[in-house]
C-alpha cells in the first residue's frame, strides 16, 4: 500500500528547492525587478502602523509575556526559556527529570514500564502557584540554563500521566486504548491557575510548552542554531524527538526576517514615491528568507528518523477528538464536567499563517468544516501572535498587497515558497505517520489524509490562477521558461495530491469525512 507513497515523498523532496537557481534568475533578468536589497538596511520603529512590534527584545523586563513578535526574536521568545525551576519545586523538578523512557545515563525512567501515574500520586505535592507573576517563571527565561519553567512542565506532566497507559499499550499491540479520563488535583489545579495567567488552554501548546519553550543554547553568547541547541524536556528521551523539536526551533530562529519582510511589504503597498522598487524589493526578500525556513525545513529528514516518530508522537495527543479520550478528561478540582483540549501541532505555527495573511490566500480557502479546524487552532497560539498574525491580514486587506504584487512574477514566487512548505509537511506526515499507522487523526484533533489537502490544494489552486494573470511579453525568455517550469509543477502535483487523498481516504474509510470543529 504505502511504496507508492513512499516513491513519491523521495520524488518530491528531490525536486524541493529546484526555485533556488530560478528565483535569483528571475530577479536578475526581469526588467521590471530591481537589485538586491536587504531588509537591514531599513529603520524599523517598534511602533509601526498601530502594532507594537519589538525592536529589542528587552530580556530583562519580566512584566511582559515571553512571547511577543520581535523583529530580533521573531515568533520564538524574548528569552531563552527558564532553565531551572526555583527549590520550591523541586519535587515537579526531579518528577520530570526521572519521567522520560530513555534518561541520559542509560537507565529507563518512570514511562519505560508505567511507574508515572504511581509517582505522581506519591511524590508530587499541590504546589500553590497563585503568587506567581514573575513571567520569566510562568514560561521561561534566559536566567538559567537547564529546565524549562511551569507551564510547560506542568503540560508535560499532564499529557504523559494521560497519555501513559495509551504508550504502553501501542508499544504492545499497535493499539492507543484508552487514556487515563481523570487529571489529579495536584497536576490540574496548578497548571490551571499558571494557564490562566497567560490566557492559554491548560494542555500542552506547540508554542508555549513543547516546541518554542523547550530548547536551551550549549553556548549562550551563540545564535539559536540547530548545532547549538539542546533540548530540556523530553518524553522518549532519543535523539529523533530530540531533532523532531529543535529543527521547529532552529526554523522559527530565522522568523525575525521575515516579521521585517512582512512589515517592508505592507509599507511599500502604500508608499507614493518608488513603490515599484520598492515592494519588489520586499517581495525579493520575502522569498530568500522563506527559502531560508524551507531549507532549513528540509534537514528534519536527517535529524529525525521517520520510523521513531510513533514512539514519542502519542504524548502530544490532545483530548479533542481522539479515540483514546471519548469522554474527554475532568480536571480534578477545576471542572466537574470533562474538558476537551487539541492535542500539540505544528499547525499552530505562526510563519505560515503570516505569509497566508499577507499574500492575502487565507481568504481564498474553501468555505468547509477543514477550514473550521484551521480557524480553530488559532486559538492556541500566543495571544500577541494573533493580534499579529490578524494585523497583517487586516492590513494587506486595507492596501490590497494580491492586487498590486500579481503584476509581477515575484508574486508567484513567493507563492511558491508556501506550496514548498506546504508540500513538505503533507510529505512528512505520509511517510512518518501514514506509512507506520492506521490511527485516523493528527495530533492536532483533525482528519489524518483530509487536512493538510485541504490547505496544500489551496495554494496550488490559487497558483494556478496567478499564473494565468502574468502577462508574459513583459518577460524575458529564460523568465518565461521559469513560470512555466513552476506552473508545470503545480499542474501536476495537483493531480498528484488528488489521487493521493482518494486513495488514501478509501484506506482509512469514513473515519476521514468526521471532522470535529
Amino acid at each position: 500500500m504505502f511504496l507508492s507513497i513512499k516513491g513519491i515523498v523521495k520524488n518530491n523532496s528531490q525536486n524541493l528547492y529546484r526555485f533556488n537557481r530560478v528565483h535569483s534568475v528571475l530577479f536578475r533578468k526581469n526588467s521590471s525587478l530591481v537589485d538586491d536589497f536587504s531588509p537591514s538596511q531599513s529603520n524599523f520603529n517598534v511602533h509601526s502602523h498601530n502594532f507594537n512590534i519589538l525592536k529589542d527584545p528587552i530580556e530583562h523586563d519580566t512584566t511582559l509575556p515571553s512571547f511577543m513578535v520581535g523583529y530580533e526574536n521573531g515568533f520564538l521568545p524574548r528569552q531563552d526559556p527558564l532553565a531551572k525551576l526555583p527549590y520550591r519545586f523541586y519535587a515537579l523538578e526531579n518528577l520530570l527529570q526521572n519521567m522520560p523512557i530513555h534518561l541520559p545515563d542509560g537507565r529507563e525512567g518512570l514511562l519505560a514500564n508505567g511507574q508515572l501515574g504511581d509517582a505522581v500520586k506519591r511524590d508530587l505535592p499541590q504546589f500553590d502557584v497563585s503568587d506567581i507573576t514573575d513571567q520569566r517563571l510562568l514560561s521561561g527565561s534566559v536566567i538559567y540554563l537547564y529546565r524549562i519553567a511551569l507551564f510547560g512542565d506542568y503540560t508535560f506532566l499532564a499529557s504523559s500521566y494521560l497519555l501513559e497507559p495509551c504508550d504502553i499499550m501501542y508499544r504492545e499491540k499497535k493499539d492507543y486504548g484508552l487514556g487515563r479520563e481523570i487529571l489529579p488535583k495536584n497536576i490540574a489545579i496548578p497548571l490551571n491557575i499558571v494557564a490562566n495567567k497567560l490566557n492559554a488552554f491548560p494542555f500542552m501548546e506547540y508554542a508555549r510548552s513543547h516546541s518554542l519553550y523547550n530548547y536551551q543554547r550549549i553556548d549562550p553568547t551563540k545564535p539559536i542554531v540547530y548545532p547549538n541547541l539542546k533540548l530540556v524536556r523530553a518524553f522518549a528521551g532519543t535523539a529523533p524527538e530530540r531533532g523532531f523539536i529543535l529543527v521547529h526551533v532552529s526554523m522559527v530562529a530565522r522568523s525575525g526576517n521575515l516579521i521585517k519582510c512582512t512589515m517592508e511589504t505592507l509599507e511599500a503597498a502604500q508608499e507614493k514615491v518608488n513603490k515599484t522598487f520598492k515592494f519588489n524589493n520586499a517581495l525579493k526578500n520575502l522569498i530568500d528568507t522563506m527559502n531560508s525556513i524551507n531549507q532549513e525545513m528540509e534537514t528534519m529528514w536527517e535529524r529525525s528518523n521517520s520510523e521513531d516518530y510513533l514512539k514519542f508522537r502519542t504524548f502530544i495527543m490532545g483530548s479533542k477528538n481522539q479515540p483514546m479520550f471519548p469522554n474527554g478528561v475532568i480536571y480534578e478540582g477545576v471542572s466537574e464536567k470533562p474538558l476537551f483540549y487539541r492535542g500539540e501541532s505544528g499547525a499552530t505555527d505562526s510563519m505560515i499563517p503570516c505569509m497566508d495573511n499577507l499574500l492575502q490566500i487565507t481568504s481564498k480557502l474553501p468555505n468547509n468544516p477543514l477550514t473550521e479546524v484551521l480557524k480553530d487552532f488559532r486559538k492556541y497560539r500566543p495571544a500577541n501572535h494573533k493580534e499579529f498574525l490578524d494585523f497583517v491580514q487586516r492590513r494587506a486587506e486595507e492596501v490590497n498587497v494580491r492586487g498590486f504584487a500579481i503584476q509581477v512574477s515575484l508574486y508567484l514566487a513567493n507563492m511558491d515558497q508556501i506550496r514548498a512548505f506546504r508540500h513538505r509537511h503533507w510529505n512528512f506526515t505520509k511517510e512518518y505517520v501514514i506509512k507506520n499507522s492506521k490511527h485516523p487523526v493528527a495530533t492536532g484533533g483533525s482528519p489524518i489524509v483530509t487536512w493538510l489537502p485541504n490547505q496544500l490544494g489551496t495554494i496550488l489552486d490559487q497558483m494556478n490562477k496567478i499564473g494565468q494573470t502574468i502577462d508574459y511579453n513583459k518577460l524575458t525568455p529564460e523568465n518565461k521558461i521559469i513560470i512555466d517550469e513552476i506552473i508545470n509543477k503545480v499542474d501536476a502535483q495537483e493531480r498528484v495530491l488528488k489521487r493521493e487523498v482518494k486513495f488514501l481516504k478509501e484506506q482509512f474509510g469514513s473515519s476521514q469525512d468526521r471532522v470535529v470543529i
